[in-house]
């Protein structure tokens, strides 16, 4: 005879909602968007279906049309000019700079949405690196000083959250100092606090053309700023000085690779996590939908949803627009 039976609290989707142990919403998501210089210019990124660069008035419709479907929080990025470019990185910090003024224009057009511009140099740098370089080496400190400079820019503009992705040690209290001493005490700072060297960011970075580039003498990859994918208990080490920095939330990423990492970290701390559902994932998702071999909607909420199971509490996809209407339907 069998008493105990799993099965009892799966017959019908009333029963099963009712012992769900997490719940997808649309608050949970948060949107990255490409920016690019122009006026109503659009251009399809091949291999992120569905996904654009846009110039800022179109940014600004599109960031009307997510909020009205309840994504209240976007991430951004720029496709800077080459002949910007240099090993210092000083465009990202302009105040007339595409960044700050496509802050200012959403922060104006949609005063509710939480604006998290990234915080790193490889857009700007004629090296394709996080980092400014010298003697073929990316100098860590000099990096923060200029990152500090970008943040408190952003700041300025209207940034909610600034969000350094560089990997740089310190960058996160070089950061904090910076805003306290420029008076923003309300910025908060979403730390790339475990980032790894991935095969999995191709996308995003053809998008921006922003990889490091291979006919110079500088390192060809970003693996000494970077973390080594075979390592998690590094990951731990790098989250908690970023909590002692004063990060305010804790980045993962990639995402559906590290769901090990993302549960570590939430045993570990109490501040928010995000996990970041990368270009190279959405990528691999969409290619699959296209040829039929996946359920492009079940797939999208299936994907989404193990994050929050892992123990992440918002989600930064290229899907947020996509998954925000299947939830709403």
């Amino acid at each position: 005879m069998i008493y105990s039976r799993n099965r009892r609290l799966r017959v019908n989707e009333s029963m099963r909602g009712l012992v769900r142990e997490c719940s997808l919403s649309v608050n949970d998501f948060v949107m990255p968007i490409f920016v690019m210089e122009g006026e109503n210019k659009e251009e399809a990124i091949a291999s992120m279906p569905g996904i654009f660069r846009r110039s800022i008035d179109l940014t600004v419709k599109e960031c009307k049309e997510l909020f009205s479907l309840g994504v209240k929080a976007v991430n951004l990025y720029m496709k800077v000019s080459d002949d910007l470019k240099d090993n210092t990185g000083k465009e990202a910090w302009n105040k007339d700079g595409l960044m700050q003024n496509t802050i200012k224009a959403i922060k104006n057009a949609v005063p509710e949405m939480v604006i998290m511009p990234d915080v790193a140099l490889d857009p700007y740098s004629i090296y394709g690196h996080d980092g400014i370089i010298e003697n073929g080496k990316i100098i860590n400190d000099a990096t923060n000083d200029a990152l500090a400079k970008m943040a408190v820019s952003h700041a300025e503009a209207g940034a909610d959250i600034v969000a350094p992705s560089d990997m740089m040690d310190g960058r996160v209290l070089a950061i904090r100092e910076a805003l306290e001493e420029s008076g923003f005490h309300d910025v908060g700072i979403l730390s790339y606090a475990a980032k790894y060297a991935s095969s999995f960011y191709g996308p995003f970075r053809s998008a921006l053309d922003s990889a490091p580039k291979d006919d110079m003498e500088i390192p060809k990859d970003k693996k000494t700023y970077q973390m080594d994918f075979h390592n998690s208990r590094e990951a731990l080490n790098e989250v908690f000085k970023d909590v002692e920095e004063g990060a305010d939330i804790i980045m993962i990423k990639p995402g559906l690779p590290y769901l090990d990492i993302v549960s570590k970290v939430r045993e570990a701390i109490d501040l928010p996590i995000a996990v970041y559902n990368v270009s190279g994932e959405y990528a691999m998702l969409k290619a699959a939908a296209q040829n039929g071999w996946l359920d492009n909607d079940k797939a999208i909420i299936e994907s989404l949803t193990c994050f929050k199971r892992a123990g992440a509490d918002m989600i930064f996809t290229y899907a947020a627009k996509e998954a925000a209407m299947i939830l709403n339907r």
